[in-house]
C-alpha cells in the first residue's frame, strides 16, 4: 500500500508540470503583436516615402502613436487570470477519491489486516473486520472470496441463520462447486435445527456428485442418516468417509466408532441387515493389507500466498515410471480446506487402475481459480515423488510453488 501511495504521489506531482509552467509564456502574444505593427508601419512609411505623400505618411505615424497608447493604457488595466495551480491538489483529491471508492484501495486495507492478524487478536477488532468485509461484500458482490471468509465466521460464531442465507449466495454464483454446496448443506441442517430439510439434502447429494469424495457432505449425510434411524444409510456413508482417512489417525479411529454405535442400533432393528454388513466386511478383510497400501501427502502454501478459498485444488497420483500424463488416483478439494492432511489409495483411484499395484507414482498438486485440471490452468503448483504406495501414513509435504511467472 505505501509503494501505490508514492506511485501515485509521484504521477500527480509530475502531472502538475503541465499546470505550473504552461507551454506559452505570458505576454509572449502581446509582444508578437507590437513587433507585428511596427514591421507594417515602417513597410508602409517606405512605400509612402515612394510616392511622395508626406501627408499619408504623417497619418500613418499618427496611426501608430495612438495604438502604441491604447496598448500602454491596456497593460496597465488590472488583468484578473484563473490560479491554475489551485487545478493540482484538486485533481489530487479527486483522484484519490474516486479510486477508494471505484478502486481496490478497501480490498488492499482488509488483506492487510487480515495478513497481521495474531492469536491475541481481541473480539471487538475481528467484529470490526468482519463487519468491513460485510460492509465490502455488499458493495463488490462477485468478490467469492468474502462470502467464503463470512460463511466460515458465522459458522464458528454458530450463527447459522446469516451461515444459510451467505451461503446460499454463494451457492447462486458457483452452483457446481461441491464445497459451497457441501457447507450450504450443513448451514441448512443446523440452522433448522439438526433437520436435514429437502434443499439441504439435495445440496449434499450434489455436492457428492461433483466430487464424491466430499468430506462435509458425507459426514452430514451420515449424521442425518443416523439421526432418522436410517442406520444402514449411516453406515454406507461413513465408510466412505473413513475409507479417506489415514489408517490409525485419530480421525479414522473417530468414525470407527461411530460405525460401531450405527451397527450395534442397526442389529437391534435388523439382525440380518447387520449380520449382512458384517460378512461384507469380514469377506474383505484378505485384501485389506493390499488395499491399504497408498500414498499420504500434507499439501501446503506459503505463508505469503495469496489464493482464493473458492479455488480448486487437484491432487493427482501419476505413475512415475510412465510417460503418460494421466493420474492413477485423484482427490478435488478447494482452497479453503488448505492446508490438508489426506491419503490417496485405492478408494481414490480412476476406474480400471489401482493405485496400490503401482510400484512407484509422483503426486502432483495444482490449484486452479477456473476449476479446469493441467498445469496450464494452475496458478499454484506443487510435487512430491517418485515414491512406492505402502501402509506408511506419515505425511509427505507438498509446498505450493506459484505458477504465475
Amino acid at each position: 500500500m505505501t509503494t501505490f501511495i508514492l506511485a501515485c504521489a509521484g504521477l500527480v506531482l509530475l502531472s502538475g508540470v503541465f499546470y505550473l509552467f504552461p507551454r506559452i509564456r505570458p505576454g509572449a502574444e502581446e509582444a508578437d503583436l507590437d513587433r507585428a505593427n511596427l514591421e507594417w508601419f515602417r513597410q508602409r512609411e517606405k512605400e509612402l516615402a515612394r510616392e511622395g505623400d508626406s501627408v499619408l505618411q504623417e497619418d500613418a505615424r499618427i496611426r501608430l502613436l495612438e495604438d502604441q497608447r491604447q496598448y500602454e493604457e491596456q497593460k496597465k488595466a488590472p488583468v484578473r487570470t484563473f490560479p491554475v495551480w489551485v487545478l493540482l491538489p484538486l485533481v489530487a483529491v479527486l483522484a484519490s477519491g474516486m479510486y477508494y471508492v471505484l478502486g481496490a484501495a478497501p480490498d488492499v486495507l482488509i488483506t492487510q489486516r487480515l495478513q497481521s492478524m495474531q492469536d491475541d487478536t481481541t473480539p471487538e477488532q475481528m467484529r470490526a473486520l468482519i463487519n468491513d468485509v460485510e460492509t465490502r461484500s455488499a458493495q463488490r458482490p462477485d468478490n467469492l472470496h468474502y462470502l467464503a471468509m463470512l460463511g466460515r465466521y458465522y459458522m464458528a460464531q454458530e450463527d447459522y441463520q446469516k451461515a444459510t442465507a451467505t451461503y446460499d449466495t454463494l451457492v447462486e454464483a458457483v452452483p457446481e462447486d461441491a464445497q459451497a454446496l457441501a457447507y450450504a448443506a450443513q448451514a441448512e441442517y443446523l440452522a433448522a435445527g439438526r433437520t436435514l430439510e429437502d434443499r439441504a439434502r439435495l445440496r449434499a447429494e450434489q455436492a457428492l456428485a461433483a466430487n464424491p469424495h466430499q468430506r462435509t457432505a458425507l459426514g452430514l449425510l451420515g449424521m442425518a442418516s443416523f439421526e432418522q434411524q436410517q442406520y444402514r444409510a449411516a453406515i454406507e456413508y461413513w465408510q466412505r468417509l473413513q475409507a479417506m482417512e489415514p489408517p490409525g489417525s485419530e480421525s479414522a479411529q473417530m468414525i470407527a466408532q461411530v460405525i460401531a454405535t450405527a451397527q450395534q442400533q442397526l442389529a437391534q432393528e435388523d439382525p440380518a441387515a447387520a449380520a449382512s454388513i458384517a460378512a461384507s466386511a469380514a469377506t474383505t478383510g484378505p485384501a485389506e493389507a493390499e488395499s491399504t497400501k497408498g500414498v499420504t501427502v500434507t499439501v501446503s502454501a506459503p505463508p505469503d500466498a495469496t489464493i482464493a478459498a473458492t479455488d480448486t485444488v487437484f491432487i493427482l497420483a501419476r505413475n512415475a515410471e510412465s510417460d503418460s500424463r494421466m493420474p492413477i488416483a485423484v482427490q478435488r478439494l478447494s482452497a479453503a480446506d488448505l492446508p490438508v492432511t489426506l491419503r490417496l489409495d485405492d478408494n481414490n483411484s480412476m476406474a480400471g487402475q489401482k493405485l496400490s499395484q503401482t510400484a512407484s507414482v509422483i503426486v502432483a498438486v495444482q490449484v486452479s481459480a477456473t476449476g479446469q485440471p493441467g498445469e496450464a490452468n494452475a496458478t499454484w503448483l506443487g510435487q512430491v515423488g517418485p515414491i512406492s504406495p505402502s501402509a506408511d501414513v506419515q505425511p509427505l509435504d507438498i509446498v505450493l510453488r506459484s505458477n504465475t511467472n
